[in-house]
């Protein structure tokens, strides 16, 4: 009987542990040419739609003092800016073609992504 209920917390925690690294994660469904990211604890939302091919805008606003989020970097577009806190800061983008754009934090620790449709 103990091996059963061990067995079984065991396979819950690691159940629990797989759903919160793993798991589904925040999407964007709205498709918009401006976007206003809050920088807490990571990058809210963590993902954005933007239509490809036109000029678009993401306003980074930073109210977390962890210095691993004083930048944000953006590889694909060649950019790395410095996010002082609770000041916005507006990025303009116009991706050329369709895909998937990563963001990360200066540390590439905080992750959220930009999908160009």
């Amino acid at each position: 009987m103990d091996k059963t209920i061990i067995t079984t917390l065991g396979l819950a925690t690691i159940g629990a542990i797989y759903w919160f690294f793993f798991g589904t994660k925040e999407e964007s469904r709205i498709v918009s040419d401006h976007w206003d990211i809050a920088v807490q604890g990571g990058y809210k939302p963590a993902a954005i739609r933007i239509p490809h091919g036109k000029p678009a805008a993401i306003t980074f606003t930073r109210t977390d003092p962890n210095t691993c989020l004083e930048e944000v970097v953006m590889s694909d577009f060649k950019i790395k800016k410095f996010l002082p806190i609770n000041t916005p800061v507006t990025i303009p983008l116009s991706p050329a073609k369709k895909g998937i754009y990563e963001i990360h934090c200066g540390m590439n620790m905080f992750h959220g992504k930009i999908v160009a449709v």
